[in-house]
């Protein structure tokens, strides 16, 4: 089993290796469930080449984030017992991306941990493979102490989980 301290290394060079524009990853095929996030981009969305700006898939990673979280997994967000810490987040750039067309975000989870997980996202431009990405979860108490997800969530987070092998 992979010890945390490799974890992200493992991660990058496992999705993000060599030339990942033509790869069509399905992760969704080996976890229970995978979450689906709908976002419409706009002109705000763009720059000035009137391509989608890469900062918005770190703002998307965080809303599909939270809205998984949410609906999913808590709907109180653990706002009483701790704080969720985004340790890393990493994104690939596949494909252009332009205001006007819906973007699919696919979620899942990935090494689940007693007081970390990664997340890893995929967005779709109608089945297109346009960018994916990852972010590190740490959960800590109100004193920013890492601590244990309650078991609950654990279970729960577990259901998106791509096993290890997987990938």
């Amino acid at each position: 089993m992979t010890n945390q301290a490799n974890a992200t290394p493992l991660l990058q060079s496992r999705l993000f290796s060599g030339d990942i524009s033509n790869v069509e990853v399905h992760p969704e095929n080996w976890a229970k469930k995978t979450f689906h996030h709908t976002i419409d981009t706009f002109l705000k969305d763009s720059n000035s080449y009137t391509n989608i700006y890469f900062s918005r898939y770190f703002e998307w990673q965080g809303v599909c984030r939270e809205h998984w979280f949410h609906k999913h997994i808590t709907r109180d967000m653990l706002q009483n017992e701790g704080v969720l810490i985004t340790k890393t987040a990493h994104n690939d750039y596949i494909n252009e991306a332009f205001p006007f067309q819906t973007v699919k975000c696919h979620l899942n989870s990935y090494m689940v941990k007693k007081c970390s997980f990664y997340l890893i996202f995929r967005f779709y431009i109608e089945g297109k493979l346009v960018s994916m990405g990852y972010q590190q979860i740490v959960f800590a108490d109100h004193s920013k102490k890492i601590t244990r997800f309650p078991e609950f969530i654990i279970k729960k987070v577990k259901q998106y989980e791509i096993p290890a092998d997987a990938l």
